[in-house]
């Protein structure tokens, strides 16, 4: 599996979207522009949508209101199959004749989305001029329970390169050992706070960090002030790392010019 060296960012810029109790809506992002800024727009939950180079890309987009037809995907990519990552309700939304719309093959084959694309860990395809890698999503269980994302399953988180300035969004993921396939390799790294899911939390999502050691962390995936628990935790120890968190609150959106 090949990785594109990370490339410098020059400066971020994080602005509030516009979000109520019944509408929330990216207001502020209505065109997109060809030049080398890569927004990105923290969803719900691990809902995450990313636009550069001309194209939409959302991952696991859940709970979008009937105003985001007026944000079509070029595609959409799914993790895994569990109700708050995958909804077909959403899908439906965003999603047009033109749409790719990509997912592990156990998503699949439960699907009733037309046209959809099977993928596997380490599978790689291009979404016009961005390149895609599919890499490992899996948790380990207590000790007398099933894994609730068995390794099995051949679920799948995402590297997404555009023009050497990466991003993964883990999904589910836990802390697991092939992460150290991805150490430098990242730019931005969205990870999971849980708890709840056997995903990821507390002190494991440090040590993913310093693991990956991403320039910059955004969480995904936490319940109300949660995050904010969290950073003021955990946050020294994140950045003894030289990583840079940005907080997200769901419907935020942040620009990274690369």
């Amino acid at each position: 599996m090949q990785f594109t060296q990370r490339t410098k960012i020059i400066f971020i810029v994080c602005s509030i979207l516009v979000a109520t109790a019944a509408i929330a809506t990216p207001t502020t992002l209505i065109l997109l522009n060809n030049n080398n800024d890569v927004t990105v727009n923290l969803l719900y939950n691990a809902g995450v949508m990313i636009e550069a180079n001309g194209l939409r890309i959302y991952i696991d987009p859940i709970d979008l209101t009937s105003n985001y037809s007026d944000f079509p995907a070029d595609a959409i990519l799914i993790t895994h199959d569990h109700g708050d990552h995958y909804q077909e309700s959403t899908i439906n939304i965003i999603k047009t004749d033109d749409t790719i719309i990509v997912m592990p093959e156990v998503v699949a084959a439960i699907s009733s989305l037309e046209g959809v694309t099977s993928v596997a860990p380490e599978d790689s395809f291009l979404i016009g001029s961005i390149n895609v890698t599919c890499f490992y999503m899996y948790t380990f269980a207590p000790l007398g329970y099933d894994s609730s994302h068995p390794i099995e399953s051949n679920y799948a988180s995402y590297l997404i390169d555009i023009d050497g300035f990466v991003l993964f969004h883990s999904g589910d993921s836990s802390n697991i050992p092939e992460y150290f396939q991805l150490q430098n390799r990242g730019d931005v790294a969205f990870l999971p706070l849980g708890p709840g899911c056997q995903t990821m939390t507390g002190i494991d999502v440090v040590n993913a960090i310093g693991i990956i050691k991403p320039t910059y962390f955004i969480p995904i995936h936490f319940a109300q002030d949660a995050n904010t628990v969290f950073i003021g935790t955990y946050g020294t120890s994140i950045e003894s790392y030289g990583c840079e968190i940005i907080d997200l609150e769901y419907y935020e959106t942040c620009v990274f010019d690369v």
